[in-house]
């Protein structure tokens, strides 16, 4: 049986210095992001660990919001990845090279709501307040804004939704980031490709944001970590499962129960799910 497990990245399986302490501290991280010359991201040694003979029986497939250059910062000495999927589901990267393919079912995908550059215009006049430290395009595909959260009031958050609203949008908050998406352009879109192009018969997804959702509920086996943009919402989904743990141990947890998953098959996983919390 083909499995294929898709994860989240950033507070998912990986995590900057601070949000590695939402939890249990994890001893020895190790360091898997540089950028500018400084130490960025980080996972759990077990982690790691415990993926890398996962990604050799199971196809592996990081699924980020990331762009496709903040993606290829990420170096996970010695995890097999054949798909990845990058800039939340517009890119799809197979052996490290974009899918034309899927490229042009994007462009046909985010005619779904405004345009882009149509909503980054309704969208400007928001970011001129002195909590927006920045604004980012993601490959003519997104944007996003850096924020100081300590400064920012809840007001300009409800004027961001507004406006996302009005363009067909949605919005993901991340900490200091701040996501507008179009319609289409979604995770759980480009993993059901990829489960098609490697004939899964079964998934398994993890991720901690509003934008996992899709993922997560398509998925034969859903896993958030205690932390993060759902868990903060007390989001939930019949056969959802939550880790105990927080913070960098949440991924061991997750990528260790996929394991037992994979290796246990559909008809005695009511034995392993009893391992980990509802």
């Amino acid at each position: 049986m083909t499995t294929l497990f898709a994860s989240d990245l950033d507070r998912t399986l990986i995590y900057s210095a601070g949000a590695l302490q939402l939890g249990r501290p994890v001893a020895e991280p190790v360091l898997v992001e540089v950028y500018d010359g400084q130490p960025t991201s980080f996972a759990d040694p077990a982690a790691l660990a415990a993926l890398r003979p996962l990604a050799d029986h199971v196809a592996f497939v990081p699924t980020t919001t990331r762009t496709r250059a903040q993606y290829e910062r990420i170096q996970l000495a010695g995890v097999r990845v054949e798909h990845a999927v990058t800039t939340n589901g517009a890119v799809l990267l197979v052996d490290g090279e974009p899918c034309g393919d899927w490229a042009a079912e994007t462009v046909v995908r985010m005619r779904a709501g405004e345009s882009y550059a149509d909503v980054r215009r309704a969208a400007e006049g928001l970011w001129r307040h002195p909590w927006v430290l920045k604004v980012r395009d993601a490959e003519g595909v997104f944007f996003y804004a850096v924020v100081d959260p300590a400064l920012t009031p809840q007001g300009w958050y409800d004027e961001v939704a507004g406006v996302a609203a009005w363009g067909g949008w949605q919005v993901s908050v991340q900490g200091r980031k701040v996501y507008l998406i179009p319609p289409g352009v979604t995770k759980e879109a480009a993993v059901a490709e990829v489960a098609r192009r490697v004939g899964a018969e079964r998934v398994a997804a993890a991720g901690d944001s509003l934008l996992d959702r899709g993922m997560l509920v398509e998925a034969d086996l859903a896993l958030r970590p205690s932390h993060g943009e759902l868990h903060e919402e007390g989001w939930s989904v019949p056969g959802l499962h939550v880790t105990r743990e927080s913070g960098g141990p949440a991924a061991t947890e997750i990528v260790e129960t996929v394991a037992r998953w994979s290796a246990a098959g559909a008809a005695v996983w009511s034995t392993v799910a009893s391992d980990i919390g509802p």
